[in-house]
């Protein structure tokens, strides 16, 4: 779990990344930051975090990666690499120990055919929250959510398996995780009353050595997200 407070624009830009390790550029609590983080954590990878102040990003950072997106990956090469996937690729061809995607092509295409789905799930999390804010009704959304995880619950319960990609935890749960861990602060809970299956793979998934290392508490995430929706987040909440 990241500890190091967020470097806002002014503020001095890293040295070199030490030799045997990678740099992760992230911010505390940000879902798509957090599949990088668990990866890393995943297969023991000995990494370096810098948090980014999302609202005030550092002129070196945007040298870095002009699209100022978390996360964002460097190694010792200087080489630059962001979008979450894409990051949890790259670490699983580069740290080739306990591997997280399959190893034949189609196992690989199923889980990206699998994330495809899921990223259209995505947005209905912050459309909905959103919406709540503005005094909006988000009930139609919300029943579309509930018909989206539904549908996902029958697909993963038709697969007979511990996790999305098999009985062990493999890139696709990691790419998912983060948002199931948010249901509760989004105040969608009870998305799952009708979905057994991810109910079960959700309890599963809590008991992860790398989901212990990156999850926060129900109270640090309400009291984090509360910041967002009043439009002054902060990213050191809690250090």
């Amino acid at each position: 779990m990241s500890t190091e407070k967020c470097h806002a624009n002014g503020s001095p830009a890293p040295g070199p990344v030490p030799e045997g390790h990678i740099r992760l550029y992230s911010m505390r609590f940000c879902p798509f930051a957090q599949r990088t983080r668990l990866v890393l954590n995943a297969k023991g990878i000995k990494y370096e975090t810098i948090n980014i102040h999302l609202k005030d990003k550092p002129d070196w950072f945007l040298q870095k990666n002009p699209l100022g997106l978390v996360p964002t990956l460097e190694t010792p090469a200087g080489e630059v690499i962001y979008e979450s996937p894409i990051t949890c690729e790259y670490l699983d061809e580069v740290y080739p120990e306990k591997k997280l995607l399959p190893s034949t092509p189609f196992g690989k295409a199923q889980q990206k055919m699998m994330l495809e789905h899921f990223s259209k799930i995505v947005p209905y999390f912050y459309k909905i929250v959103m919406g709540k804010k503005n005094g909006d009704d988000v009930s139609g959304l919300e029943t579309e959510l509930k018909e989206k995880l539904t549908k996902l619950n029958e697909d993963f319960a038709n697969k007979k398996t511990k996790y999305f990609g098999g009985d062990s935890i493999t890139m696709i749960d990691y790419m998912m995780w983060p948002w199931f861990e948010r249901l509760e602060v989004f105040g969608l809970k009870s998305c799952l009353d009708n979905t057994p299956e991810l109910a079960k793979w959700t309890e599963r998934m809590y008991e992860d050595p790398a989901v212990k290392a990156t999850s926060y508490s129900l109270d640090t995430h309400k009291a984090f997200y509360k910041t967002y929706a009043d439009g002054k987040p902060d990213y050191d909440y809690g250090l």
